[in-house]
């Protein structure tokens, strides 16, 4: 079995201390890190764990390292290159990553707004990035991206019927194939107040939105597909069970809820590439880094359904592990 593959993350945030808590258990398959020896020592030794033999690949030999700098900057960007040279090579079944700092990141030469858009394009087969969505997967909410890392103001000019139709049909093949449910039932959230109200707001959710929903609903059948769904209402009928995702339209209208319900345990998941990608929900957090008090129960869950995967390699996406202990 390859091993699932594990990246450190911004050395000067809470990554390191995360993967020393999980290097620290047990999981159900065997795990190569990217990172740094010394840092994950310090870690362990801060968290009040002891770290047992581990695959490592060293990547980077750091000590002290300044938070939102170039040599974190560099070390994060590197850390993700070797594993995602190991990755393209077949040498790993599955792939958690610890969070990033896009802005050290930047500085450090990386062109992409974050860690989705990288491996969709240097996981591509060739020049053309892969088309892929980004899920956020709790207990009690499952929300997909149609637009991800844009500002606000962009989303309009960015936002089109076909990468909202993606979205959908990413989601609903994962529900399908990979979360276990037979017949989905997904929400489309409105870009509008009230969803337009008929076009009192905006056209979009008749000129985008309704064109991508009619083209899945005529490709999935068995399968709900409702909306456009008023944003201030759709997320609340989720939680209580009438859907089993919903896919918004630009980040925050999707990831606000989620980590309103589900900030511990929710997973960041790559809907579309060749191995699975997971993720914890939440940053770097400079504020707490270092002080060994960051839970990680977010990162564990991500971690568990990557080892999960690794196992069922053939389902992109296991179902029924998305809650973890901490």
């Amino acid at each position: 079995m390859n091993p699932v593959g594990i990246t450190l993350g911004d050395p000067a945030g809470i990554g390191p201390e995360l993967v020393a808590r999980a290097l620290a258990r047990s999981w159900s398959a065997p795990l190569r890190v990217f990172g740094d020896a010394r840092l994950l020592q310090r870690a362990a030794a801060t968290c009040g764990v002891v770290l047992p033999t581990f695959d490592l690949v060293e990547v980077t030999d750091l000590d002290a390292v300044a938070p939102d700098s170039l040599e974190t900057g560099t070390a994060q960007v590197a850390y993700l290159d070797a594993a995602l040279r190991e990755a393209k090579a077949g040498a790993l079944s599955a792939l958690c990553t610890a969070p990033i700092h896009k802005a050290a990141c930047k500085r450090a030469g990386f062109a992409f707004p974050g860690h989705t858009e990288l491996l969709a394009a240097r996981l591509a087969p060739g020049a053309t990035p892969l088309p892929v969505t980004m899920m956020l997967a709790g207990p009690r909410l499952r929300v997909s991206l149609a637009t991800v890392h844009i500002a606000l103001a962009e989303v309009p000019l960015v936002l089109t019927a076909e990468a909202i139709h993606r979205a959908i049909v990413q989601t609903v093949e994962a529900l399908r194939g990979a979360f276990g449910i037979a017949a989905p039932r997904v929400a489309v959230c409105g870009l509008n107040p009230h969803a337009g109200e008929q076009g009192h707001f905006g056209d979009e959710e008749a000129r985008l939105v309704v064109p991508a929903i009619e083209r899945a609903r005529a490709e999935f059948a068995g399968v709900q597909i409702d909306g456009p769904a008023v944003p201030d209402a759709v997320f609340r009928d989720a939680v209580d069970g009438k859907y089993d995702a919903v896919v918004a339209l630009y980040h925050d209208q999707g990831l606000i809820p989620v980590k309103l319900v589900d900030f511990e345990e929710a997973v960041n998941v790559t809907l579309g590439l060749p191995l699975l990608r997971t993720s914890p929900d939440h940053g770097v957090a400079y504020d707490i880094a270092g002080k060994g008090i960051a839970r990680p129960t977010s990162f564990f869950a991500a971690l568990q359904m990557a080892c999960e995967a690794s196992r069922a390699p053939k389902r992109a996406i296991p179902s029924g592990v998305i809650r973890s202990s901490p």
